[in-house]
């Protein structure tokens, strides 16, 4: 067999076919174009650059189809459109690339193979990338920053920007392209969102988006396929683009293909060097722009699927029938064959781009060094004194921004409206127009783009890049932003370096939203969290007041690769606990707030999720109390405490946290002839009090649907989160 060629590097151990030296491969491939101990190629324009540059186009797309068609599954069309792009970068020097297209995850995992990233977990023959693709601890099938060499997980569409632009912001003289689907371009906020970073941040343009116009989504023609160049340069111009760069493959066709939208790969080979240097010299005149201080997108135009095994929407997805026997994919990798001294090439100009592998030089592959905070100023409210929480939480917030100039607070609906005006004074919101009255300055640490997706994803990049962040929002908003931080904290489980918690406050809640009604009374959010905390780093925290909210933030901008998530009002309310006694109870899970001297006819525990609420608690804890009944109320303030270690995935994760509260602690605060779980939100972030407990009688009171209302006490009321009600239901549940 070919593979026991001594001619052939052991790393080509799997492929299937090679194919003869390309003409004047003697002249061109003799060398490498990026010379020994370079970083880029010397001249972009150079023929021998622009051979080897296609010469790497066609490796990434052999090797994106074996890998795909070994498994018959995967997703080669889309990232075999963009070849020319990524190994212009490559060759570039630029290989800190992100993408916001999990579809093109075998071709990066084929771009890391080459540079030898993937040697850092085993990989180090086709046969095994092959063997691991689409494998668990292997290569999953969407991209994922546990993979040596990936700065950022790729999933859902419309997320890549948002790492780009956290890249740029921490690393100003790096680029960070991006690879953007023309099929992705539907999702909201793209360019907007990058239209207001730029506004934010006019000195931060070294991310460059590239822009993998092919055409086609996954199932159909893209929605902007019908668009002519000219619109679609004018599209990002209007979002404040200063330099758009446009290659579109048709202008090079020799073989006059019909439509818009042609295959490069199918050119002469003359054909193909024009429209590979064309590539080449306006992807690297986009960077230098890029790099210089002007807003810059890279557009490449050719048909998705270009190379591979067919083209359109049909080359998107491999499907059970799609093997490597079959003639169709056979065609597709014989016409990519290249010769042994070919893949040699590639690989030494793979391994040399960015001053080597990028498992060794990405900005994501080492911790960020952050300043130290010292001690936060926390204030010990007295108790029983009415203190807003999201105030007290703010003046902390304030100061870790003095403490480090790169924390960055995002926010969409206001501080000032959440009760958190004092972040405002301390850091200013960041904006080009100077104005005291609404603490505004250029230099702010505030981030207000008004859509929380845009809010989320830069503050997620951030603590995923290693940086302290924090996302404020209103929690009836909050699920708009919901997927990146999603997808952050399930890739800081898998990350191989500590990096800062993604941290979010969720503040004016359902029952503090009467008069806006239902559209402002959407506590679903938590039951997003719940489902999460099984995850093992997903940490949904409900601070019962003002000194509790001051122990979860230190907990969590002090904590490591983990969602932390804290929910509390923007009302004064009455404060419950000591400082100390409210860390204690941070860590146990819960703390115990009150409880009767004695019980004449019974015990009864109100455990309670969430600050508001317990308004009401203790208006029950009355009303029992008067009949006759023991009471004691039980803050449910870290739900994940609260799980057996059996529940959580736990010891899968990066930083593995195994405290739980054990069952004599969980016992004394819970054991009751009945038990009552409470929450303003949903249910479900009381789920593992309800396992645990060993009260035979049980149940919750809870969230049901919004309604216009005049006040808390009114929605309460609506919900049937009253004192009466809970007395009701216990007097009920006892006389079962």
């Amino acid at each position: 067999m070919a593979q026991h060629d001594p001619q052939i590097p052991s790393f080509c151990e799997g492929i299937q076919y090679f194919g003869p030296n390309w003409p004047e491969f003697s002249r061109l491939g003799d060398q490498p174009a990026i010379a020994e101990g370079e970083r880029a190629v010397a001249k972009p324009g150079s023929r021998q650059a622009v051979y080897q540059t296609l010469l790497m186009a066609d490796a990434l797309r052999y090797l994106t189809l074996q890998v795909t068609g070994a498994k018959a599954s995967g997703h080669p069309g889309g990232f075999a459109s963009s070849a020319e792009a990524y190994a212009a970068l490559v060759m570039l020097g630029h290989t800190n690339i992100v993408t916001e297209v999990g579809h093109h995850a075998p071709g990066f995992y084929s771009a890391m193979f080459l540079d030898t990233s993937l040697e850092a977990m085993g990989i180090s023959t086709v046969a095994q990338m092959r063997e691991r693709f689409r494998e668990r601890h292997g290569l999953l099938g969407h991209l994922s920053g546990a993979v040596p060499g990936i700065l950022a997980p790729a999933g859902p569409l419309g997320q890549g920007q948002h790492f780009a632009m956290a890249g740029a912001l921490l690393h100003r003289q790096t680029l960070f392209p991006f690879t953007l689907g023309d099929g992705g371009m539907g999702e909201p906020y793209i360019l907007s969102a990058m239209q207001h970073f730029n506004v934010a941040y006019p000195e931060v343009t070294n991310f460059l988006p590239v822009l993998i116009w092919n055409g086609y989504s996954q199932e159909h023609h893209s929605m902007v396929s019908r668009m002519s160049n000219e619109a679609m340069i004018a599209y990002w111009q209007g979002h404040g683009f200063k330099k758009v760069v446009l290659v579109d493959a048709k202008d090079f066709d020799d073989g006059a293909q019909p439509g818009a939208y042609v295959d490069s790969s199918y050119f002469g080979l003359e054909a193909r060097l024009e429209f590979t240097r064309a590539v080449l010299e306006g992807m690297d005149e986009a960077a230098r722009a890029a790099l210089q201080g002007k807003l810059t997108c890279f557009i490449i135009k050719q048909l998705k699927g270009s190379g591979v095994h067919t083209v359109g929407s049909k080359s998107h997805n491999l499907y059970p029938a799609d093997t490597l026997d079959k003639p169709h994919i056979i065609e597709g990798l014989q016409r990519r064959a290249l010769s042994p001294a070919a893949w040699q090439l590639v690989r030494s100009n793979f391994v040399r781009a960015g001053g080597g592998p990028a498992v060794k030089t990405s900005v994501t592959e080492s911790v960020l060094a952050l300043p130290a905070l010292g001690t936060l100023p926390c204030t010990d409210f007295a108790i029983g004194d009415k203190q807003v929480p999201s105030t007290a939480m703010g003046s902390l917030v304030g100061a870790v921004g003095r403490a480090d100039a790169r924390f960055i607070v995002t926010n969409a609906d206001g501080n000032e409206a959440s009760g958190m005006k004092n972040i405002n004074e301390a850091l200013k919101i960041r904006h080009p127009t100077e104005d005291a009255l609404y603490h505004q300055a250029p230099g702010g640490q505030v981030y207000e783009p008004l859509n929380e997706d845009a809010c989320a994803g830069l503050a997620a990049g951030l603590a995923l890049f290693g940086a302290r962040s924090l996302w404020l929002s209103y929690e009836s908003f909050a699920i708009n932003g919901w997927p990146i931080f999603q997808t952050v904290t399930q890739a800081m489980a898998e990350l191989r370096r500590k990096t800062p918690s993604a941290l979010c406050m969720f503040t004016a809640g359902a029952l503090e939203q009467g008069r806006n009604g239902w559209t402002h009374q959407r506590p679903e959010i938590e039951n997003y969290l719940a489902a999460q905390m099984r995850n093992g780093n997903v940490y949904p925290l409900f601070p019962c007041d003002a000194n509790a909210i001051q122990a979860a933030f230190e907990w969590g901008i002090n904590s490591s690769n983990k969602g932390v998530a804290i929910i509390a009002s923007k009302s004064a309310l009455p404060v419950y606990l000591s400082l100390a006694d409210a860390r204690r109870g941070l860590e146990d899970g819960a703390a115990v707030l009150y409880q009767s001297a004695g019980a004449g006819k019974g015990w009864v525990v109100l455990a309670a999720a969430g600050d508001m609420v317990l308004l009401p608690v203790f208006d029950a804890k009355t009303r029992l109390e008067a009949l006759g009944y023991g009471v004691r109320i039980v803050s449910v303030m870290n739900p994940r405490r609260l799980y057996r270690p059996g529940d959580v995935s736990w010891d899968t994760v990066a930083q593995p946290d195994n405290r739980f509260l054990d069952d004599d602690s969980f016992n004394a605060m819970f054991d009751a002839d009945a038990l009552l779980a409470i929450s303003g939100g949903p249910s479900a972030t009381l789920e593992p009090v309800l396992l645990r407990t060993r009260a035979a009688r049980r149940d919750t009171v809870c969230w049901k649907r919004g309604e216009t209302t005049a006040s808390p006490d009114e929605i309460m009321a609506f919900n049937g989160i009253t004192g009466q009600a809970m007395a009701e239901r216990v007097n009920a549940l006892l006389a079962r």
